[in-house]
């Protein structure tokens, strides 16, 4: 590996099929950031012989399949009529894993507008197209809304097996059933029966199931059950309880070569989880094999295939929480060889990146590639090819091919985009009101397009609110737009948001529009304080329980705030409670956690001009939660504009005129209007 590394270089684009782009202007048009990417989803076949990826015409996405040697010929492509693709995977090295989507109404005493998805299963030229699963005929209006909204899950492709996968049904009586199905002629046969407390398995490296969670509730409260099939038996048994209250979390996150071995990932007793060996048989905890002092270990990445001889089931790497959520520890001597070939030809630097603990208040200075970094997205057994992205929170994803020692750009997502508008993207710490540490992600814009700071800023909340943001590039594209228009972004870590450790996470129980908000609210003073926003000049905008937030930015008094954005927010606490907390489980596991102000008692007083916006197809947060909002907030004496789109979900955008509408939205009312003059 090592002499392969010496010789590394990146090579010219090779695919065929590139669609010609004019050189990049400065500032992204809406319609350049509301386009689907050029390419995405790319995967990478066992064997090595073929990649696949998702690739974009405008309004139509097609699936590309190439031959890995043959680079520079036409691939295959594959269409769809009615539906669209919304990803694509190998699962075998003649089988792909496809998703599609599109808009559906089921008329029953009232329309229920949402979108039908589908997992389905191709070859390589499309031309067979199989349901993994066949299900029984719906009986019930809600049976069809229930099957048109749910697919089965992949739940392991048995990279050892050549014919077979392992598939979770998740609808209907056998929900959580596992199956076998044999891709050969689509035959399924089940075995697992599963109870409707399995809240998921986990199989061993011989495609054996191994491991499962139950959510349960007894005199304690609500937990979580992690069992074990007994070997000799059969029977699953219970080796660990995690009661939800404490946030304690123990999860089987995989298996050694060894089937008595698993690897065990838990918090219980501390702040931030590690992952350790486990000893089933003997019900014994061995040793540590990661611990990071300022985040969560998440998971063991291992070579799973046995055609690798002695490196099957060898610890590739371990990965953590870290500023991109997914940050890896190269453990294997083979991979730190390539990582570090890698870096090297990708022009990935490191920089100094100061780190503090919300638990501890303890500092540390690292090295970290805080601009861009790469993540391995498909391998061959002996590594001989590798599939790989590139991205940061400036550096639309890229993707690379590394094969028989050459690295080879494939594509780019959005080629017309220029980075340097994004701004710049840094982990950032300030200090709560209470003298909490909050982890903000801070975008500021490019000074040489701008002009030196402080600028108009947004303070941008993440959904959730269990949660967290990263450093990865965001592709609904919202922070984009705003740093692109000369606007610091500051992306708040506030206290409720996951992936921080325990101290952070339940600091914001029963504290929505509270001490969570508070946290937002000194997130704006730190931004005037360091001189990076205007004061009287500072927006909050975000989706989802992000909406909440600003709808309770717009009710709350003595705010920072000129103006706010929801999208898709909560307005009524107790209505989406009662709405989506109707399992025991939940209920017991969030009763306490869901509690503080409810914006739509305060909305005939709001304080601050408002923009609000929904999708009418949205499921998750009904549009009725803006309608009820802005019905009142209308007799507030503040501006209030309201956008209803159609064929949106949370999220999702049929068409990319509608991606489009949303993005427009907000850019027009951050730069125009704002309540007057814009932001």
């Amino acid at each position: 590996m090592k002499r392969i590394l010496l010789a590394l270089s990146l090579a010219a684009a090779t695919l065929s099929g590139l669609p010609s782009h004019a050189a990049p202007d400065r500032a992204p048009s809406i319609e350049q950031l509301a386009a689907f990417p050029a390419f995405s989803s790319f995967t990478l076949s066992p064997d090595g012989k073929h990649i696949a990826a998702l690739r974009s015409d405008g309004e139509n996405r097609f699936i590309a399949v190439w031959k890995a040697d043959a680079l520079n010929q036409a691939p295959t492509l594959i269409g769809a009529d009615k539906m669209k693709f919304t990803g694509v995977s190998f699962i075998k090295n003649d089988r792909l894993a496809v998703t599609l989507w599109q808009p559906f109404d089921l008329r029953t005493d009232r329309v229920t507008r949402t979108f039908l998805s589908k997992l389905m299963i191709t070859d390589l030229a499309g031309k067979e197209w199989k349901e993994p699963l066949t299900l029984p005929r719906a009986n019930t209006r809600e049976e069809q809304l229930t099957q048109a909204r749910t697919s089965p899950t992949v739940l392991d492709r048995l990279p050892n097996d050549p014919h077979h996968i392992l598939v979770i049904n998740n609808i209907g009586a056998s929900a959580g059933d596992v199956y076998r199905v044999d891709l050969r002629n689509m035959s399924s046969s089940r075995v697992q029966m599963s109870g409707e407390n399995v809240a998921g398995y986990v199989t061993d490296l011989n495609g054996e199931l191994r491991a499962r969670l139950q959510a349960k509730v007894d005199g304690t409260g609500a937990y979580i059950a992690a069992e074990f099939r007994n070997l000799d038996t059969g029977a699953w048994e219970e080796h660990f309880r995690s009661y939800v209250k404490n946030r304690d979390q123990t999860q089987i996150v995989g298996f050694s070569d060894d089937p008595n071995i698993a690897f065990v990932q838990s918090n219980v007793g501390q702040d931030k989880s590690s992952i350790y060996e486990y000893d089933i048989a003997a019900k014994q905890r061995k040793e540590v094999l990661f611990q990071h002092s300022f985040f969560n270990a998440n998971r063991v990445i291992v070579n799973p295939y046995r055609s690798a001889g002695e490196g099957f089931g060898e610890i590739l790497g371990l990965v953590y929480g870290g500023p991109r959520g997914d940050d890896v520890e190269w453990t294997s001597p083979t991979l730190r060889a390539l990582d570090a070939g890698l870096r090297q030809a990708l022009g990935i630097d490191s920089r100094r990146v100061e780190l503090v603990d919300p638990a501890t208040g303890s500092r540390a200075s690292v090295e970290y590639p805080a601009e861009k970094d790469y993540r391995i997205i498909g391998f061959t057994p002996e590594f001989s090819t590798v599939l790989l992205s590139v991205d940061g929170s400036s550096a639309p994803p890229e993707f690379y091919l590394f094969r028989d020692g050459t690295l080879s750009l494939l594509a780019k997502t959005y080629p017309d985009i220029d980075p340097a508008t994004l701004g710049k993207t840094d982990l950032v710490y300030y200090k709560a009101r209470d003298g909490l540490d909050i982890p903000a992600f801070l975008t500021r814009p490019d000074e040489a397009i701008c002009g030196k700071g402080p600028w108009p800023a947004v303070v941008h909340p993440h959904g959730g609110p269990w949660a967290r943001d990263t450093m990865d590039f965001d592709g609904s594209m919202w922070v984009p737009l705003m740093a692109s228009r000369c606007m610091a972004v500051l992306r708040p870590q506030f206290r409720g948001s996951d992936g921080w450790g325990r101290k952070l996470w339940m600091a914001g129980d029963m504290e929505w529009g509270q001490k969570m908000q508070d946290d937002k609210d000194d997130g704006a003073k730190w931004l005037i304080d360091q001189g990076i926003a205007q004061e009287g000049r500072i927006a909050m905008f975000g989706f989802s329980y992000g909406g909440y937030s600003a709808f309770a930015a717009s009710v709350r008094p003595n705010g920072l705030y000129k103006c706010a954005i929801a999208g898709a927010g909560v307005s009524d606490i107790g209505r989406i409670w009662a709405r989506f907390y109707t399992n025991p489980f939940f209920r017991q596991a969030q009763e306490h956690t869901v509690k503080g102000l409810s914006p739509l008692t305060r909305a005939s007083d709001m304080k601050i001009p408002l923009m609000v916006y929904h999708g009418v197809r949205d499921q998750t947060v009904p549009v009725e939660q803006s309608q009820w909002f802005v019905s009142r907030a209308n007799s507030s004496g503040k501006p209030v504009v309201y956008h209803e789109i159609e064929d949106y979900g949370h999220g999702p955008a049929w068409t990319r005129a509608i991606m489009a509408r949303q993005l427009r939205h907000i850019e027009d009312y951050l730069l125009n209007d704002c309540g007057g003059s814009g932001l």
